[in-house]
């Protein structure tokens, strides 16, 4: 675990990664800019519906300013992780030649079952996100929760985008039961790359590292 999460410590810092992680930040940019300005009064409408039930006035405008600003934030995040899940199949792969050059690459992630698996991920999240949003301002409990959310945005795409790169004949019942073992393992991971989004101008890095780290969870543990 420590080596992998000090290869991908490193990796991030190349200017490799720095130049394709402003190429995704900007297009995620636009994009959130589009969605808000389309749809941000509904979220708004919707926010302020869902807290009337609130006993002070006051309560329910801080509450509804705060939601609104998670939403927005949540959203860019989003953006963030499905523009690198589109894009970051050939930085994989040069990551990949650059610490296992004996390792193959036999396949190609399908775009649209990356793009499925990404939305259906993001939606689960967001989902979740609009009905228990109120955990968010429980010390500590809070903290914990959005890691939580973050991690269910990052595990299975990403799972999904390494392992069709460089794990062969997923049809094979013995490389699918590794797989999902392996699902099931990272959601701590995630949490560790999804730890990001609390950082101003790191978080731009939360999807990509995610990415990077489980990269070398995967082919490390397949090349020991």
């Amino acid at each position: 675990m420590t080596q992998t999460i000090g290869k991908s410590f490193k990796d991030i810092i190349s200017p490799t990664v720095l130049f394709f992680v402003t190429k995704v930040t900007l297009i995620a940019i636009a994009i959130t800019a589009a969605i808000l300005w389309l749809v941000g009064g509904s979220i708004n409408s919707f926010i302020g519906n869902y807290l009337s039930w609130l006993p002070w006035e006051w309560l329910q405008t801080t509450g509804a300013s705060v939601a609104s600003m998670a939403i927005s934030y949540m959203i860019f995040i989003i953006m963030i992780s499905l523009v690198t899940s589109f894009l970051v199949e050939p930085l994989l792969i040069k990551l990949a030649k650059k610490h296992y050059p004996d390792t193959k690459v036999i396949g190609t992630p399908n775009i649209s079952t990356s793009i499925f698996l990404s939305l259906k991920s993001a939606m689960i999240m967001f989902i979740i996100f609009i009905f228990t949003f109120p955990v968010m301002f429980i010390p500590l409990v809070g903290a914990v929760y959005m890691l939580w959310l973050w991690s269910i945005l990052l595990k299975k795409p990403t799972i999904y985008d390494v392992s069709s790169l460089f794990i062969s004949d997923k049809k094979d019942p013995k490389k699918a039961k590794q797989i999902k073992a392996k699902t099931r393992k990272s959601t701590m991971l995630a949490m560790i790359a999804a730890g990001f989004n609390y950082i101003p101008v790191l978080n731009i890095f939360s999807a990509v590292f995610a990415q990077i780290l489980f990269l070398h969870y995967i082919l490390g543990k397949e090349e020991r």
